[in-house]
């Protein structure tokens, strides 16, 4: 897998840096958790886990996503990668992580190089490590949008949305 160094936007949405080729791995939330549990990290895994992206595969067995999927020709949203690339869209790259929904991972690269500590403590090293860092809210906006776009026909409210998924560190 290639790897994204930095998203970023000017005037249209703009892929600044792209492509060391070196693979790079999924390793789950759960590693995720071991450090961005705490008050100095923001807390930023206990926001996740009670946003809707922890959620977003189970939502895929709710009642209301069989009358979604049927209006789609869709059987089984659990296994339909129309739904599954919104709801978990690591279910090709890591199916063993498709029940994390809207993981980490999905948003900030695949893991397995920068999660290291000293790798971390360093921006610019993680970056070079696969860590996916944003230049500003337009470019996350822009991320958003691969997903909620529309979804289901209902708009999407950026600055609401981000108000109660944002997760940065304290004092950065």
């Amino acid at each position: 897998m290639k790897k994204p160094l930095l998203l970023g936007l000017g005037g249209s949405f703009v892929l600044i840096s792209l492509l060391i080729s070196q693979n790079f791995t999924y390793v789950g939330a759960a590693k995720c958790a071991m450090c961005h549990r705490s008050e100095k990290q923001g807390q930023q895994f206990p926001i996740w886990e009670k946003s809707t992206h922890s959620t977003s595969f189970k939502a895929l067995s709710s009642p209301q996503a069989k009358i979604y999927a049927q209006s789609e020709g869709v059987t089984n949203p659990t296994e339909s990668p129309q739904c599954l690339k919104c709801h978990a869209p690591l279910f090709e790259k890591a199916s063993d992580l498709k029940a994390e929904g809207v993981t980490c991972e999905v948003c900030h690269g695949p893991g397995s190089e920068y999660r290291k500590l000293n790798i971390m403590k360093d921006r610019e090293l993680a970056v070079k490590n696969g860590l996916i860092v944003y230049a500003d809210e337009a470019a996350i906006r822009q991320q958003c949008l691969t997903c909620h776009a529309m979804a289901h026909g209902k708009t999407f409210d950026f600055a609401s949305a981000w108000a109660k998924i944002k997760h940065p560190v304290p004092g950065k």
